[in-house]
């Protein structure tokens, strides 16, 4: 029997960006897992922990995708609000996750996650205060494009995916 996943991509929110440099993913799965145990119990915890892992980390960027079971998906999705910090190397940093996506395939995530890239470097360009700026910032615009490619086969689908 086929397992349904569902990959959740999150954004790493802080005040200060050099501490998402510090971050692991194991400190970014721990902060998961004692959200979802505070918020849902024992039960939660129990149905989210069976496929839960950190996929895909991200330091300089902020950018977690994080993998759980179809059926339990709500559970962790209503628990990254609770996270108020992650600890690493007995250091706190103080940051929230912030939900981007909820995917059924990794690359339905990854085309979100050029379309926001996308979208917030647009937002960059109408906010540049020099020529300078607004050259590097379109060059980073024009190097982010997506080329479409045909399926090789049915598992692009956003509902019954298995990984």
């Amino acid at each position: 029997v086929a397992v349904s996943h569902r990959y959740v991509l999150c954004e790493v929110v802080s005040e200060d960006p050099r501490c998402r440099q510090c971050i692991e993913d194991r400190a970014v799965g721990l902060a998961v897992r004692d959200a979802i145990g505070q918020v849902h119990g024992d039960y939660g915890l129990a149905c989210c922990s069976i496929s839960f892992t950190v996929k895909y980390l991200n330091a300089y960027t902020g950018t977690v995708l994080l993998r759980c079971r179809k059926d339990s998906y709500w559970l962790l999705c209503s628990a990254l609000p609770f996270i108020r910090q992650l600890e690493n190397r007995n250091q706190r940093y103080p940051c929230a996750l912030n939900t981007l996506h909820v995917g059924g395939t990794i690359r339905t995530c990854q085309k979100f996650l050029i379309q926001y890239n996308r979208r917030q470097l647009l937002m960059l360009l109408h906010n540049c205060a020099s020529e300078e700026e607004r050259q590097c910032v379109q060059k980073s615009l024009l190097s982010c494009s997506l080329t479409e490619e045909q399926p090789e086969s049915g598992d692009e689908e956003d509902d019954g995916s298995t990984e």
